[in-house]
């Protein structure tokens, strides 16, 4: 997919998120923890979710879709203990598939095709919990073995390695306590899940989680979440554009910190419980506090700012007046796209990988981008829309892997965007 975007153009009316892709994922495979029925509202249709329904039926799921987004999923039996890299597409969110492969299979072979530093830690948290697990750099392989009690601290606050510890602590073991547990909206969302169908867990949206196992895991009925991610990029992209909209299904407890972040580099967000305005903004500058003169804007673990945002906060610092440094603690290369920014004509120094100083507001002038990575092309669709003249991003459609239908919504709020 290419797109051509025209910027400069002001965005108005209401924007309604999509479901949390995150949540969505971990949600279907806890879906098949049990051989009832589980309903699944507000369910996103990204590229990764369809991978991952795929994956559900190819399991031997049964899978319906309703309407108005919602998807019915009965897992009454299991059908393989193994999935190929054939199978999962390199998806590294098909290991959430481990916990209902491992409850109803007994023993599991996912095979790999990333480097298994990426799981180091959920493989850690698996051996601590009594798994026998047999790693190698082409495939993992897991025997379950239930336990009485296990507490466990994670080596790092990983979404998906706290998703299959919930999941396995729900099934296998009898009591489950989780140190260091990711605590981000999904990870919340997928412990609703299982607390409704069953299972007693404390702590909930904090770092320290008690699982207590009920003898058989129930059918639910559940609504997705709104993305924070997807309604805090579309605020961004209508506060640059200098218009003014709404953002419907925002919910306030998910946007505080972006907001007070946002806040600091210019960008004033009025939140509601359950939705947020956007005002317009003439122009943007940092904090006239004493203590913002050097501003630094970092990502942290939940809930602090989150690294999925740090492209969107760096293109939103090229716009206002003052100096910035980007510091991105979480992950290698997520800061590697400046480069793009720079070509537009922002003033970045890239300092090294996990650092950038951004002086502006610089003016950006539209240039051809070839592919952008996942996790920065919503923040260059946006620098796109803030920039003088046409902009032409390729392999747009990484882009929508994530975000459902995300181009065609801005449209709706008067983003001159041609899907080619």
């Amino acid at each position: 997919m290419r797109i051509r975007v025209t910027g400069r153009h002001p965005l108005e009316g209401q924007y309604q998120p999509s479901g949390n892709p995150n949540a969505a994922m971990a949600l279907l495979a806890a879906a098949l923890l049990t051989p009832e029925p589980v309903t699944l509202h507000n369910w996103p249709d990204t590229t990764n979710t369809q991978t991952m329904q795929l994956l559900a039926a190819k399991l031997g799921a049964k899978i319906t879709r309703e309407v108005n987004h919602t998807l019915v999923v009965q897992g009454e039996q299991i059908n393989r203990r193994a999935l190929t890299t054939g199978d999962t597409s390199g998806l590294v969110s098909s290991f959430l598939y481990l916990a209902p492969m491992l409850l109803r299979r007994q023993h599991v072979r996912l095979e790999i095709d990333f480097p298994l530093n990426r799981i180091r830690t959920h493989l850690e948290a698996l051996r601590d919990l009594g798994q026998e697990v047999s790693a190698t750099t082409e495939a993992v392989e897991v025997r379950a073995v239930p336990w009485e009690k296990k507490d466990i601290i994670l080596t790092q606050a990983s979404v998906t390695a706290t998703a299959v510890v919930l999941m396995l602590g729900a099934c296998l073991g009898k009591e489950t306590i989780i140190h260091n547990a990711a605590c981000e909206p999904h990870v919340q969302e997928l412990c609703d899940l299982l607390c409704e169908m069953g299972t007693h867990i404390e702590g909930i949206g904090s770092n320290v989680l008690r699982i207590i196992s009920p003898p058989a895991l129930n059918g639910a009925e559940v609504t997705i979440g709104p993305d924070h991610i997807e309604a805090a990029s579309v605020a961004a992209i209508i506060a640059l554009c200098g218009g003014r909209a709404q953002i419907d299904d925002a919910r306030r407890r998910d946007m505080r910190m972006i907001a007070k972040t946002y806040r600091q580099l210019g960008i004033q967000l009025d939140l509601d419980e359950a939705m947020l305005f956007v005002p317009k903004h003439e122009s943007l500058s940092l904090s006239n506090r004493e203590e913002d003169e050097d501003l630094t804007i970092e990502t942290s673990p939940w809930p602090a700012f989150p690294s999925d945002l740090i492209a969107m906060a760096t293109v939103i610092a090229t716009q206002t007046r003052g100096t910035s440094l980007i510091h991105e603690k979480l992950f290698n290369n997520r800061l590697l796209f400046v480069d793009k920014l720079k070509a537009m004509g922002a003033q970045i120094v890239l300092c090294d990988p996990h650092r950038a100083i951004v002086v502006g507001p610089a003016p950006l002038n539209g240039i051809y981008m070839d592919s952008p990575d996942v996790r920065a092309g919503l923040g260059m669709v946006a620098a796109a829309l803030a920039a003088r003249g046409e902009s032409v991003i390729d392999n747009a459609d990484v882009i929508e892997r994530t975000f459902a239908g995300v181009f065609h919504k801005l449209q709706t709020l008067g983003a001159e965007i041609v899907i080619e």
